[in-house]
């Protein structure tokens, strides 16, 4: 397969405030090519692929951990943070990758999971071994497992207790997620060094940003709840400091699972920063309850929402990731809704969540995908894809934990999905042969070859929102609206805010929830008089009225980007 590569983006080094306009793409090493035929994925496999990504117009590569690890959670069970698993490839494979994608204009992310490490650690097996050892106090240890009882078990399915004991060092230790993972003490110099080292020795290798993985549970203290303790906050902002002295250009991102007015303590201040971005995790499971429910209020609500942020900070928004679907921050009755529509069977749940991908939990439905994706594309922040659901991937339920939802990419209806040239029986996972979701059907290749398919119409959205940058750095404005079922904002950009010289623009974005075609009026204050017209196919709509609202009728599930004003010559 080839590819006509789109215009050349702006260099890397020449727009410091670049993440606030870029589209990021997950992309999973072992699941996305396979270059020796292991049946694994591997970062050689990921470089052959570089040219797709950038024919789709991605600008930034979100990449999970690569590093050794005995993958019990997914490489988020790290043993050695400085070097690449073997059968991912080499660090000489890595730089070549970073070499590869910055003469494509695309940045690489790495996840950094810095709260913990997994028990093959050698620091763990020397903590336990020699508790007075350099190592001995590199993890939280105690004689009672009675500490900390204000601190929430996160992953409920599996873990009874964030205490486990072991047998060598007579001891229980901490741990917030799996008990094979337990967590480094941060109250210890020694780690706090060892962090910045870690950050450090990547940034050198030249990667363009790092996501902090779990960032809220670094700290923890015998009245609080272990969540964003102070102390966090302020060690955070040390690595903030170390970046923009040493790395300038280069990005942190929190993953931060709380509200907007939780996380945005993460971004910290004007004067004191700590990360560039943060995850909006409330909004995720809100856009799939206004697809069944037909109700837009609760995305309303956590839309209009005001949060001040520091000055080029930037929200990062997703629809699916290689996470369950939280329902963390919703009530019960919703999260019980939620289960009836998109978890029937209990095998489709994991912990407090879903472990689906996006197409099967839109029931394979066109119309919604390309909703979902029209209102990620526009949200305040920089959206995040998932890899494979550009061709509306399906998962597989069978599979234990959240593998279900990690599978090999599709590229041909060939053998092994065309991932990798091994036995079937050898790959790390099996790739989807359910009814709908057969690789024979759903795959890059076949899609490629057919103008009005999903892959066409994800590409065609990307490079349409990176002609706009409002949709970047403009602000969002939740307007008033007489259908309950249709959410509509305003993206407003004032217009010059890089150097780049980028002329104000207004688009209106409306969306419809309703499973039948709707006529709404909309109140667009200070917007009396304004043309409006499609940003797609540049059709004239109706002006805005004079008492500064303005009638739509919208089809099922659907959605319209209007500029707003005087249509440019």
């Amino acid at each position: 397969m080839t590819f006509t590569a789109p215009i050349t983006l702006p260099g890397l080094a020449l727009d410091p405030q670049w993440y606030r306009r870029a589209v990021f793409y997950e992309v999973m090493v072992r699941s996305f090519y396979d270059s020796n035929g292991d049946g694994s994925g591997d970062i050689a496999g990921l470089i052959s692929k570089l040219d797709y990504l950038q024919w789709l117009g991605i600008d930034a590569l979100w990449i999970p951990p690569f590093f050794n690890s005995p993958l019990r959670d997914g490489g988020y069970d790290v043993s050695d943070f400085t070097s690449v698993l073997p059968e991912f490839g080499t660090l000489e494979e890595f730089t070549e990758l970073v070499t590869k994608a910055h003469e494509r204009n695309m940045r690489v992310l790495i996840d950094y999971p810095l709260n913990h490490t997994s028990d093959q650690h050698d620091w763990f097996q020397q903590s336990r071994s020699d508790p007075d050892g350099p190592y001995g106090d590199y993890y939280v240890w105690s004689d009672t497992d009675e500490r900390y009882p204000n601190v929430r078990i996160i992953f409920v399915d599996s873990e009874e207790s964030n205490w486990a004991f072991d047998p060598v060092r007579r001891q229980f230790y901490f741990h917030r997620f799996f008990s094979h993972q337990p967590d480094l003490n941060f109250e210890n110099p020694a780690v706090r060094q060892a962090v910045l080292d870690t950050v450090s020795h990547w940034m050198n290798m030249g990667v363009d940003g790092v996501r902090l993985d779990a960032i809220p549970y670094l700290f923890e203290s015998d009245d609080g709840n272990g969540e964003g303790e102070p102390k966090t906050h302020e060690f955070i902002k040390g690595i903030r400091a170390m970046v923009d002295r040493d790395f300038p250009g280069r990005i942190l991102i929190a993953e931060a699972n709380q509200w907007p007015q939780e996380v945005v303590a993460f971004f910290g201040t004007d004067d004191e920063p700590e990360c560039h971005m943060a995850f909006n995790f409330p909004v995720m499971p809100r856009i799939f309850y206004s697809l069944r429910s037909q109700h837009a209020g609760e995305l309303v609500r956590v839309l209009a929402e005001t949060t001040e942020v520091p000055r080029g900070a930037a929200w990062a928004v997703f629809l699916r990731n290689h996470d369950e679907l939280t329902l963390e921050m919703v009530s019960e009755e919703y999260r019980q809704a939620m289960y009836g529509w998109y978890a029937y069977d209990p095998r489709m749940r994991s912990n407090v969540g879903i472990r689906r991908r996006l197409a099967p939990l839109l029931d394979n439905s066109r119309a919604e995908t390309e909703l979902a994706h029209a209102l990620l594309f526009s949200l305040e922040g920089s959206p995040f894809l998932y890899y494979g659901d550009e061709i509306g991937m399906g998962d597989n339920i069978w599979l234990p934990d959240r593998d279900s939802s990690r599978t090999p990419m599709q590229w041909t209806p060939d053998r092994n999905a065309g991932f990798s040239t091994a036995d079937p029986g050898k790959l790390f996972l099996p790739v989807v042969q359910s009814l709908v979701y057969n690789y024979n059907l759903v795959n890059v290749e076949s899609q490629l070859a057919q103008s009005r398919s999903l892959l066409h119409w994800v590409r065609n959205v990307i490079h349409v929102r990176k002609a706009h940058p409002t949709f970047g750095l403009g602000t969002l404005r939740v307007l008033k609206t007489s259908h309950e079922s249709v959410l509509a904002f305003v993206r407003e950009y004032a217009g010059s805010e890089t150097q780049f010289g980028d002329s104000a623009e207004n688009v209106l974005c409306v969306f419809s929830f309703a499973h039948n075609p709707v006529a709404v009026q909309i109140e667009i204050e200070g917007y009396a008089g304004s043309t409006t017209f499609d940003l797609f196919g540049g059709g004239d709509f109706p002006s805005v009225g004079d008492d500064g609202s303005i009638t739509l009728t919208l089809g099922t599930q659907s959605f319209y980007w209007l500029h707003l004003g005087d249509r440019r010559p």
